[in-house]
């Protein structure tokens, strides 16, 4: 079991999510990739999409966040799940020059890092995955990826992403080298995608390594299901996917049923007592998930959970588009991701005309989808006022959490948010706050002084606040 310490920064993090192929409007699929070869000599076919990036990193910080979470931008033959050069970026992105003035870009707003390492799988046209089929199982080639009954084992039954075998020293130690190649070139962190599939033991040797050269870098691995704070000691990552947390959220609030959130919560708790649990990621979605706007049946029930995304213990991470009420269906079908990944304009200000226009480029990814247009600026500005709160009290991050179980309802419920002992340790502890949802169709006095309040009526339609000392109809309430 590993004992690594988690790098301070994190505690502060709020990450920004983005997934770059589809954001920068990169073309599903490579157009390049004839014969034997592919991508052709260095320059040929790049096309510079990633500097798209930088029109938006105000409005990262303006939001609150302060890190930028990266999904796939390496040489890959469609989606960036399936990776053909870990070292070079994919070419409908740019070069790698694009990447070192990305990150300079980030660095001189205070913003980090993190990029997403695709190790688990590569394409079956990843030098590697070829030369281990052409050898065979029982070879030393073959020996870089699974088998299965003689075949190459696929990720998750998908034929073209070959699983390397992680356990493999060379292959461990091609991975070592590629991490630590872009922390040295600037970036802060890497979320290890799929880490679940490998296991905790075939990455701590990985990781025990990257963080002997890298100990400020961030670790979050993919998890879905599980033993997260166990995942995390075993494997040496500081952090965990939150996805029962996720699940519950939506489905909670969905249904109505805050009784299923109280129990996530429970378990999220417990998660942040145990080793390993201390910094799990939450988010309301992410690429690969229904955006949060279009789970919700009543939009106005989006404004708890922008709150619980907001103030809950964890390091929160919101999915590009989610701040404006972007809306998209993931489908059990090829391409049903596509909605969920969408292309964005240049910057903030074209975001409402990018998505009341519908364009979308031949080949490319879908357009930008919202909920209800004409209210982008007040979903905006909820997300800061809340995001404004966390950072107001950064005590949060770490906070310890119950729900008032004698007050809980289908519709109501009283999350009491404490500081923990080392938040007082320099001075009297902050006192807890009380985030109360009201999922009903009445506002109800809240119990205690209310220091922030928001109606998700107001928020969609622009009705005007709740009364002062209540909780407002489908809204929250922060009471100290």
């Amino acid at each position: 079991m590993t004992t690594a310490t988690a790098p301070s920064w994190i505690r502060d993090a709020i990450c920004w999510q983005v997934y770059p192929l589809g954001f920068c409007g990169a073309p599903r699929q490579r157009e390049d990739l004839t014969g034997e070869g592919y991508g052709g000599a260095d320059g040929e076919n790049v096309v510079h999409r990633l500097p798209r990036l930088h029109g938006w990193l105000d409005h990262l910080v303006g939001l609150g966040a302060n890190v930028l979470l990266l999904n796939p931008i390496f040489d890959s033959v469609s989606h960036g799940y399936d990776t053909l050069d870990h070292r070079r970026l994919d070419p409908r992105l740019g070069d790698e020059g694009d990447v070192d003035a990305l990150i300079a870009a980030c660095h001189e707003r205070g913003i980090r890092v993190v990029l997403d390492g695709v190790f688990n799988h590569v394409s079956d046209r990843h030098p590697v995955a070829r030369r281990a089929i052409a050898a065979g199982p029982g070879t030393e080639e073959g020996a870089r990826i699974r088998w299965s009954e003689g075949s190459p084992y696929g990720f998750e039954g998908n034929d073209d992403l070959i699983e390397l075998n992680l356990a493999d020293a060379v292959v461990q130690d091609r991975v070592v080298e590629i991490m630590g190649h872009w922390l040295e070139r600037g970036a802060d962190g890497w979320r290890l995608d799929a880490m679940y599939a490998a296991g905790a033991e075939a990455w701590a040797s990985i990781l025990e390594r990257v963080r002997a050269a890298h100990p400020e870098a961030w670790i979050l691995g993919e998890v879905i299901h599980g033993d997260y704070p166990a995942f995390a000691a075993s494997s040496g990552a500081d952090s965990i996917t939150q996805y029962e947390l996720w699940k519950a959220i939506w489905s909670g609030l969905h249904d109505q049923n805050l009784f299923e959130l109280a129990h996530a919560l429970g378990r999220h708790q417990e998660f942040l007592d145990a080793e390993g649990g201390t910094h799990p990621l939450t988010f309301l979605g992410n690429h690969d998930t229904t955006r949060i706007a279009t789970q919700l049946t009543d939009g106005r029930d989006l404004a708890a959970a922008y709150a619980l995304l907001a103030l809950l213990p964890g390091i929160p991470a919101v999915y590009a588009g989610d701040e404006f009420g972007a809306a998209a269906l993931k489908e059990d079908r090829a391409g049903g991701d596509d909605a969920i990944r969408p292309w964005f304009p240049g910057s903030p200000d074209e975001v409402v005309s990018a998505a009341t226009s519908a364009d979308s480029a031949p080949g490319g990814p879908h357009h930008l989808a919202l909920l209800k247009p004409d209210a982008w600026e007040r979903i905006l500005e909820v997300h800061q006022r809340l995001f404004s709160l966390r950072r107001r009290e950064p005590w949060l991050a770490t906070a310890s959490v119950h729900v008032d179980e004698d007050s809980l309802e289908n519709t109501w419920a009283q999350i009491v948010l404490a500081p923990r002992d080392e938040d007082g340790s320099d001075g009297e502890a902050p006192a807890p706050l009380t985030l109360v949802l009201n999922l009903g169709d009445e506002a109800r006095p809240a119990p205690g002084e209310v220091l922030d309040a928001v109606s998700g009526a107001d928020m969609l339609d622009g009705v005007g606040p709740s009364a002062p000392g209540m909780v407002p109809a489908h809204g929250v309430a922060v009471v100290r």
